[in-house]
């Protein structure tokens, strides 16, 4: 009999980053990583709140992700889903939206969305507190 073979699992890679056109394939494409860091939300945004929602919650100084964007979209959605409460900054070239609870406690950016290069911060409210997610792109309303 031979002995018991175990697979080995490579990890799934984080902070991954982005680049599609309208009409992307898989939809939606997955990435995921590690929320929260040391400096305030409103510091990186450069203001308190957008009308998508308060720039709350802690972030590292560098982006989570980046996302090039090759063409205008007419509907993006990025959602993250995490089992704890975090935030989410997108900074590119329409300017910056901040969120905290677009779906329950997850927050997400949806609409229109400008071609070119945006970078994606994924926030905890603690500054002490670090948690898993995944960043949900689909065009799919």
């Amino acid at each position: 009999m031979c002995p018991p073979v175990q697979a080995q699992l490579a990890p799934l890679p984080i902070f991954e980053n982005v680049t599609i056109r309208p009409n992307f394939s898989p939809d939606p494409i997955i990435v995921q990583g590690i929320s929260g860091g040391s400096v305030p939300g409103k510091k990186i945004a450069g203001r308190a709140e957008t009308a998508n929602g308060p720039c709350v919650g802690f972030v590292d100084e560098k982006p989570n992700h980046t996302l090039v964007l090759k063409a205008f979209f007419n509907y993006l959605s990025l959602q993250v889903q995490s089992p704890k409460d975090t935030t989410i900054i997108v900074r590119g070239p329409g300017g910056i939206w901040c969120n905290d609870d677009f779906k329950g406690k997850n927050p997400g950016i949806a609409g229109q969305w400008l071609p070119g290069t945006y970078s994606i911060w994924v926030g905890s409210y603690d500054q002490t507190k670090y948690h898993p997610y995944v960043l949900r792109i689909t065009e799919r309303r």
